[in-house]
């Protein structure tokens, strides 16, 4: 292929794009979700704790250490509480929780997520679907806050949740992080649930230490996209991959120039990490493709792989497939080859 002859697909009509509109899944849940087979598994108890209204009320130093002492948990991963330093975090606490600022980011917070109750069922859903694939999973302490972007937008691990609401509040923040807006996309009421389902994939998601090629960061990529999409599957793909519709529509109808690029450039056994950084890590686009072609596009040709590769096998279970660590193995056994337009 001559990429200079390159020709994405800037723009359709719009009877085109309500066609593809139709795809199962692939636009949004007012289409269609995709297959569920943990649709009827059992529900989970989760208790979503709302820290912000007590840490609001902090004046003293005391205070902030009874706060921190009420929620040992929390305190001790997210806030990472020390004896060494305890003094010196409970003063701070009390500046964060006093700053004119971060409480007007707290309301903003609050008007965002109005309805405890329904994070509470996102969060629980996605709990239920991970169980369901993996039954010694526990459900965390879980808990929202607003940190002022001063710890992780999500923390999680086989103890503790933690939602930080103020990276999620959207475009009309009075404060948003200190991110380029390709990836602030992502951070928005919305994008919530797929970011809590990618840090959850983690925990499952196999990867040898040595394998550090081009294919094995996409495939590794991909099977964590791939598990977002089983938790959450009414999710479309722009909202997991944090794409716009017009990106979505470009990568769909120029699958089959996307994996050409990589096959003719040589790129899938490439071990650079500049190259693994321009193809499967943060950018805002991929202009070695096209310039309209979104950035970490080889972690949704990860995805198409994976998918591919499920299709091809429908009986492996999401728990071998999350454990299997040869990329090579996967993409061969998925057959993957993207038919041109």
């Amino acid at each position: 292929m001559d990429t200079n002859n390159f020709t994405w697909r800037r723009w359709l009509p719009i009877f085109l794009v309500i066609g593809l509109g139709l795809n199962a899944c692939k636009s949004g849940p007012a289409e269609g979700c995709r297959p569920d087979a943990a649709a009827d598994a059992a529900a989970v108890p989760v208790r979503l704790q709302h820290l912000e209204p007590t840490f609001f009320r902090l004046k003293t130093p005391v205070e902030a250490q009874q706060f921190m002492n009420a929620h040992s948990t929390f305190s001790r991963y997210y806030l990472q509480r020390q004896p060494a330093t305890e003094q010196e975090l409970a003063k701070g606490l009390v500046q964060l929780a006093t700053n004119p600022a971060l409480q007007q980011l707290g309301r903003e917070a609050a008007a965002a997520f109005p309805d405890s109750a329904a994070l509470q069922h996102k969060v629980s859903e996605v709990f239920r679907r991970v169980h369901h694939y993996f039954p010694d999973f526990r459900v965390p302490a879980s808990y929202t806050y607003v940190s002022g972007f001063l710890a992780k937008d999500i923390y999680v691990n086989d103890s503790l949740l933690v939602l930080s609401l103020d990276w999620f509040v959207g475009p009309k923040a009075s404060k948003r992080p200190d991110l380029p807006q390709y990836m602030l996309r992502r951070y928005t009421p919305a994008g919530l649930p797929s970011l809590l389902a990618q840090d959850v994939a983690s925990k499952y998601n196999k990867h040898e230490l040595t394998a550090n090629t081009m294919l094995d960061a996409m495939v590794h990529a991909g099977k964590t996209l791939y598990f977002a999409s089983q938790m959450l599957p009414c999710t479309p793909d722009s909202v997991l991959m944090g794409y716009t519709g017009h990106e979505m529509v470009g990568l769909e109808g120029n699958e089959a120039r996307v994996w050409g690029h990589f096959l003719e450039k040589n790129l899938l056994y490439s071990t650079t990490p500049f190259l693994l950084q321009k193809y499967v890590g943060e950018r805002p686009n991929v202009p070695e493709i096209d310039k309209t072609c979104p950035g970490r596009v080889g972690q949704w040709v990860g995805l198409q792989i994976i998918r591919k590769y499920v299709a091809e096998h429908p009986n492996v279970p999401l728990a071998r497939l999350m454990a299997e660590t040869n990329a090579q193995r996967l993409l061969n056994d998925s057959h993957y080859r993207p038919n041109k337009p």
